[in-house]
């Protein structure tokens, strides 16, 4: 858990005295401190605590993680009742809407590149044009891959560059459906 810092401020602001007897614990005056009972080199005045010997002192928070053994979250949480804001959850961007590039009116540049640089027939590569499973984009002239639903609607694009490494799939493509 996150506390902001005037949480923590807070928690450190606890006057010792009155959260120990809230503990149930026995306080000794000592003048103008108090000895806790359970260890009895410690006193503590207002906010601040001491241990005389092992010479070592800090406020509230310091004192529940010392001596209750509570982490730093959970010592705060026990003097100021209060719980942290917790991991902000991350927040999903919602979905972008899937659509396919245009297609340019001819197929010149994805037809050479599927076939001269990477060795496809021509055959097969125009039956995946005539089926719209593959077309050439008008914008770049990439080479788009569409994979379909089962009742043949659109759900993923991929496009590949004909003359650079170009890949990416389009924005909103559902991967399910290569």
């Amino acid at each position: 858990m996150n506390y902001t810092q005037a949480q923590i401020d807070r928690a450190n602001a606890v006057s010792l005295e009155d959260f120990l007897r809230t503990q149930g614990e026995t306080l000794i005056k000592s003048g103008r401190e108090y000895r806790w009972k359970e260890h009895d080199s410690l006193t503590v005045r207002g906010n601040k605590w001491f241990r005389h010997s092992q010479s070592k002192g800090g406020y509230p928070i310091d004192f529940v993680m010392e001596f209750y053994g509570k982490s730093f979250p959970e010592a705060v949480q026990m003097l100021t009742g209060e719980s942290g804001e917790g991991q902000t959850e991350a927040t999903t961007a919602p979905p972008t809407a899937f659509h396919l590039p245009l297609h340019n009116r001819t197929a010149d540049r994805a037809i050479q590149y599927l076939c001269e640089s990477r060795g496809l027939n021509k055959t097969l590569v125009e039956a995946f044009l005539l089926s719209g499973d593959i077309y050439e984009d008008a914008k770049r002239h990439n080479v788009v891959f569409v994979g379909r639903d089962r009742s043949g609607t659109p759900r993923y694009a991929h496009v590949r560059g004909t003359a650079d490494p170009f890949r990416q799939d389009i924005a909103g493509s559902d991967k399910s459906y290569p």
